[in-house]
């Protein structure tokens, strides 16, 4: 008796679990686009097009391959919409009475894996570094869990970047170095592009047709679809970047978009790259003296060391961890976030850059859109699913822990030992964002004032309970009190009528 072998659209790796323990002379793949998964948030539509193309040709590689595939295009006849539906389909055609799965990444679909009328066995994703147990086992017992400690450990289990049992070059983290502002200029052109294909240009149009109101530019499209191409732009990261990659990755510049970065999220987290081969790569630029070992560093504790780390949180958590909110914050996200205008230059900035590419790098996400929505009080729900739905290489293990606990601090600290928020002067040193824009950074209240400023100083005071006997803040609250009150109150006052404006729907 044949079963089916379920692949996701982030599952595009030729060694997924589901296919090692699969029979290839009986078994039958499934794979489908289906409307459930392409709209249960109005994805970025270049995000739809990139995991569509990609997985028609990986559907292509596995036929090659010799594998028996029963593929279901968007706007097929007889498409149910959904995973399940499509696998209860392909179970009728076939006779098949058991599907193997390798473990999604969202408990929404897990859960819909789970209630599926054809059993489903679900494997656990082997291609991160840490499993389910692995990672439990490191947080069990532990007052907080801070992704530092977990990072060292899986450099010892990796080996990367160790000599003889210790940290290359005697230190763990080189994050101190890894914090220049922008340069004059950027000698990068930038990511790999590459021109679509007939298979391409075909879903381009799909989506076109089928998804047009969603926040995103589709073309012009140029994201690699296949295994080879991420190669390639791997290796010309590589080459052209990594060496000033550390130096600059917390830097924002006006007209230059990917700096230095990787880029590499996208591929590493739909299958098309393994975290492994990525690592591997970085590492031997630094042992060929081709990168410096604080841009290797910081480039390798991003995916061995944050990438595992969050999607710990999200497995360790489980789903009750979204609808997480210790600040009790309420306030609906305001119409900038998808692309209103907006007089805050860095805002505009971002968010454009989002709406154009579907990526903005961990400097952008942290301080800039996710400062603003936590100084704001906005919503962490309504912000965790905006990022889900603007960004191209995000999932819901990707999203959860970046949103909920690192950026808007729902999960009271789990992630971050205190808030991510400051004035606009930490975008001013980085950025060239506050150059010619309508608010002055220098300005603190009055006419033209930064309203990172006004909100900062409002967010200390509305949580002043919670966040004034933290260490790491005790010379904020120091500073705000010694402020005059009248200086304190206008402070407060300007910072409630900016929120009022922007909830009611005005320009701000």
């Amino acid at each position: 008796m044949s079963r089916l072998v379920l692949i996701l659209g982030d599952q595009l790796s030729p060694g997924i679990r589901a296919l090692r323990e699969a029979d290839k002379a009986r078994d039958i793949v499934v794979m489908a686009e289906v409307d459930g998964e392409a709209s249960y948030v109005p994805h970025h539509p270049r995000k739809i097009a990139f995991l569509f193309a990609a997985m028609r040709k990986f559907a292509a590689e596995l036929e090659h391959d010799g594998w028996a595939v029963r593929y279901t295009r968007l706007d097929d006849d007889g498409n149910t919409g959904s995973i399940a539906g499509e696998l209860v389909r392909r179970a009728e055609e076939t006779g098949a009475r058991e599907v193997l799965a390798t473990e999604p990444g969202e408990f929404r679909l897990i859960a819909a894996l789970a209630d599926c009328p054809v059993p489903v066995r679900q494997l656990e994703d082997d291609r991160f570094l840490a499993s389910h147990a692995e990672f439990d086992r490191w947080a069990k017992g532990r007052k907080s869990l801070r992704m530092e400690y977990f990072y060292r450990e899986m450099r010892q289990k990796t080996g990367y970047l160790m000599d003889k049992g210790e940290p290359a070059g005697g230190r763990w983290n080189y994050d101190s170095e890894n914090r220049k502002p922008p340069p004059e200029g950027i000698d990068y052109s930038g990511p790999m592009r590459f021109t679509p294909d007939d298979t391409v240009e075909e879903v381009l149009d799909l989506v076109a047709a089928r998804f047009p109101s969603n926040f995103g530019s589709l073309r012009p499209f140029w994201f690699a679809t296949d295994r080879g191409q991420a190669r390639r732009h791997l290796a010309h990261w590589i080459k052209r970047a990594l060496p000033k990659f550390g130096d600059y990755q917390d830097a924002m510049l006006t007209g230059e978009r990917f700096l230095y970065h990787s880029f590499i999220g996208l591929y590493m987290n739909a299958g098309l790259l393994d975290p492994r081969e990525v690592c591997e790569a970085a590492e031997q630029a630094w042992r060929d003296g081709h990168a410096p070992l604080n841009a290797v560093e910081g480039f390798i504790r991003q995916v061995i060391g944050w990438r595992e780390y969050i999607r710990g949180i999200y497995f360790h958590h489980g789903p009750a961890y979204l609808d997480r909110n210790a600040l009790q914050h309420d306030r609906p996200l305001p119409p900038m976030f998808w692309g209103a205008a907006t007089d805050m230059r860095c805002i505009a900035e971002t968010v454009g850059q989002v709406r154009d590419e579907g990526y903005a790098h961990h400097i952008q996400r942290l301080m800039v859109t996710g400062n603003f929505a936590l100084l704001a009080g906005l919503a962490p729900r309504e912000v965790h699913d905006w990022y889900l739905a603007a960004f191209v290489d995000a999932y819901d293990w990707v999203m959860a822990g970046n949103t909920i606990g690192m950026t808007q601090f729902a999960d009271g600290g789990v992630v971050a030992s205190k808030p991510y928020v400051s004035s606009g002067n930490y975008i001013a040193k980085m950025s060239n964002y506050c150059d010619h824009c309508a608010y002055s950074v220098k300005t603190k209240t009055g006419a033209g004032a930064c309203p990172f400023n006004l909100l900062y100083w409002a967010f200390l005071h509305r949580h002043r309970d919670r966040f004034e006997k933290n260490p790491r803040m005790a010379q904020m609250y120091a500073t705000w009190d010694r402020m005059a009150g009248p200086k304190r109150d206008a402070i407060l006052a300007e910072a409630n009528g900016f929120l009022e404006r922007m909830s009611a729907g005005e320009r701000v």
